[in-house]
């Protein structure tokens, strides 16, 4: 009865989507991506008021301490966890469109035991490198007993991960979205405390609490769709090998892409101190994940639709250059402003403190307009299901980065940092586009170089305008610069929207 009830939702999820291909990808597109972006745009103003909690109690050095424990941990999780967010979800969405209830129940349980054997290995492989991290991580080994309290946060994020493959296999992404909310709130009422009484000392128990509490949520929510069955069955790993076997690559780039941000941190906190890295960990949050909730809907909405595709050619390429038209002409007006508004963002999301961070940002907001086109072409071997391509680019990616950081920091300090993300945005914006024309025939099209053209020039001069010109010319020109940007992006919506491509 449960699963005839999600069937029907999942008919009618599939007729409402085709209806709308068929008006126009556009009007899809807009669509989906301002759904997604309204519900990461709702869970943002949640993290605001805890990051600016975290900022004014703890200050940089403890954001930097933060910044570090959470480097490590994630990068522990990747390292165990065998790639489930990727394998995972395809293993239980073929068997949801089966619509086998057997089969879909059977593939639940595979996840699910994987996810716990996962779990478990993860914690015994954190409790054994505890040493190894805390002398390598800081520059002083005083922090063995932090990460051995660290160890449970990789299995309970073990858990939560393959809990959140199935809700995304089963097309649960409201009750997703819904777990969220509720963690990020849940995380909030409970860190915020502990930092208050506890201040630096509360940092380690609040990452397990906060752990903890997103697992139990999200189970709620996984659990309410797909109820847990206990059955003894010595074949269920065997069954899961071919989704373990898929999910190395992914799981390899995921271990790249963590280990680079863990030795930049550690980096930076060797040559310096705590204080630089929570300089370096504010501006890269407010960029990579604040702008960043305008890429939401690529991995809800965008991953599935490329992967239905079946063949390369004019309609994959048509896909792609779509949704990176819509991503730049979103994304576009709320750089500028961030650009100009940064005097004030910084004081206000963390603390006047922090303001010393702002030449990097800059350059990092720079790098998003880069980041905008190239994210959606970077899904391409996901879609296709070429790990072995998808961890060669992000492996790339990682070493440049790593190296351009350690060698522009040296020189110019956090400037240098937001220099270096910017330059590896660049190489890497080349690098996608020469390597997805040879392995997949993607031709990026005119009309997207066209956008850009039109849009990036408008970051530049509120760039030139941020490092030049100062009072009420300063705000004048930047909000002139802004709107100018917005009434770009809402012509195009506009005429997308009135043709019904």
């Amino acid at each position: 009865m449960a699963f005839s009830k999600i069937n029907q939702r999942k008919k009618r999820f599939t007729i409402a989507m085709e209806d709308k291909a068929s008006k126009g990808s556009y009007s899809h597109i807009f669509k989906y991506t301002g759904v997604f972006g309204s519900v990461q745009l709702l869970g943002i103003l949640i993290s605001v008021v805890r990051t600016k909690v975290i900022a004014v109690l703890l200050g940089p050095h403890g954001v930097g301490l933060i910044s570090l424990f959470n480097s490590t941990v994630k990068f522990l999780s990747d390292s165990t966890n065998l790639g489930l967010s990727m394998s995972a979800v395809k293993r239980v969405s073929m068997s949801y469109d089966s619509g086998n209830a057997e089969e879909l129940a059977e593939s639940v349980r595979v996840v699910r035991t994987i996810s716990l054997v996962t779990a478990i290995v993860g914690t015994l492989v954190a409790l054994a490198v505890s040493p190894l991290l805390s002398k390598y991580t800081f520059f002083w080994d005083g922090h063995l007993v932090h990460f051995l309290c660290l160890s449970p946060v990789v299995g309970l994020m073990a858990v939560t991960g393959g809990e959140v493959a199935i809700l995304k296999g089963i097309r649960q992404l409201g009750s997703l979205a819904r777990s969220t909310i509720w963690y990020l709130l849940a995380a909030l009422l409970l860190s915020v405390p502990l930092y208050f009484f506890f201040g630096i000392s509360g940092i380690v128990p609040a990452m397990v609490v906060m752990a903890l509490a997103q697992m139990l949520i999200t189970i709620a929510y996984s659990y309410r769709h797909q109820p847990l069955v206990l059955r003894r069955d010595r074949h269920v790993l065997r069954r899961g090998y071919g989704m373990i076997s898929q999910g190395v690559g992914f799981v390899l780039a995921s271990v790249a892409a963590a280990a680079s941000e863990l030795i930049i941190r550690s980096y930076i906190n060797n040559v310096s101190d705590a204080e630089m890295v929570g300089l370096y960990n504010a501006g890269f949050m407010m960029t990579m994940t604040y702008a960043g909730m305008v890429f939401s809907a690529l991995d809800a909405d965008y991953y599935p639709r490329l992967s239905a595709i079946s063949d390369l050619g004019r309609e994959f390429n048509a896909t792609v250059n779509r949704q990176i038209e819509v991503s730049l002409m979103i994304v576009s007006p709320f750089l500028v402003a961030f650009m100009v508004g940064l005097p004030l963002l910084l004081p206000l999301l963390y603390s006047g403190k922090f303001l010393p961070a702002s030449g990097m940002v800059r350059l990092i907001i720079l790098a998003m307009y880069l980041r905008a086109v190239k994210l959606p072409i970077a899904y391409l071997p996901l879609a296709r299901g070429n790990s072995r391509s998808y961890l060669l680019m992000e492996g790339i990616y990682a070493v440049v980065l790593v190296l351009s950081t350690i060698v522009l920091f040296d020189r110019y300090g956090l400037l240098g940092a937001g220099m270096a993300i910017l330059f590896t945005a660049a190489f890497d914006f080349l690098m996608l586009l020469a390597y997805m024309r040879y392995r997949y025939g993607y031709v990026i099209s005119a009309k997207v170089m066209r956008l850009l053209a039109a849009q990036l020039p408008l970051g530049l001069l509120a760039f030139g305008v941020a490092l030049s010109c100062k009072g009420w010319v300063y705000w004048l020109s930047g909000i002139a610069l802004a709107v100018g940007s917005l009434l770009l992006s809402l012509l195009f919506m506009r005429s997308k929207l009135r043709k019904g491509e």
